[in-house]
């Protein structure tokens, strides 16, 4: 069978149907505007207010801007795809495109397990919340979301793209879905793509857990105050 990673991929639109594509298509555009406009909006606002400049407002911008940068990576490319009628992309787009939203899932569930910890910091020891959440915490937290979202992107990009893709080369999702290219592979080559994924699952159980402990612990406190 002949390799399609040398030239690229063929991605599938929203809909079979032209008319329901382009229709779903100016409805991804129109939320992928609004998404934006909040986004920016808070980012701005943060940045411009001092009364804004603490820890929780910290976190929140960065978060705001990686649900910016989240959405950012597939839906102007499907709505590109849908409106041009043309869902080829290039093996390097690909490559960038499953980079990136990795990075960006990864990093933005490290900044909600990092949010859900000053929440915790600020309900349970509000007396110690200054000493304990200081700026240096805060810088420390959102570079390790960011290089843990990196490491994240290259090993699963690195396990994905070291496979060889034999037979069609269509994908049936509107971005490079890490899922839908594993269906495209050789037999028996997918294994190192399963180890990451079975690594990454688990650190992910272990931020869910982390974020779950810190809201009961929360709402435990809140339900003792009189």
């Amino acid at each position: 069978m002949a390799n399609f990673t040398m030239s690229g991929f063929l991605l599938m639109g929203f809909s079979d149907k032209v008319e329901l594509e382009i229709l779903l298509a100016f409805l991804f555009l129109v939320l992928y505007m609004v998404a934006l406009t909040g986004n920016i909006f808070i980012i701005t606002a943060i940045s411009m207010y001092s009364s804004l400049h603490s820890p929780m407002y910290f976190f929140l911008k960065h978060l705001s801007f990686l649900d910016l940068c989240y959405i950012s990576v597939t839906v102007p490319r499907a709505i590109y795809t849908s409106f041009m009628h043309s869902g080829y992309i290039s093996l390097g787009e690909c490559i960038v495109q499953c980079f990136a939203f990795v990075l960006c899932a990864c990093a933005e569930l490290s900044i909600l397990t990092v949010m859900s910890y000053d929440r915790y910091v600020a309900i349970c020891f509000p007396l110690r919340y200054d000493i304990i959440m200081d700026a240096s915490k805060c810088v420390h937290g959102v570079l390790g979301a960011w290089i843990g979202g990196i490491i994240s992107g290259l090993m699963h990009t690195t396990a994905t793209f070291s496979m060889h893709f034999c037979g069609s080369h269509v994908i049936h999702q509107f971005f490079c879905d890490i899922p839908q290219l594993l269906k495209l592979s050789c037999s028996n080559e997918y294994i190192r793509e399963v180890g990451v994924t079975v690594f990454l699952s688990l650190v992910t159980l272990f931020c869910v857990t982390i974020i779950g402990q810190s809201y009961l612990k929360i709402f435990s406190t809140v339900l003792r105050m009189p």
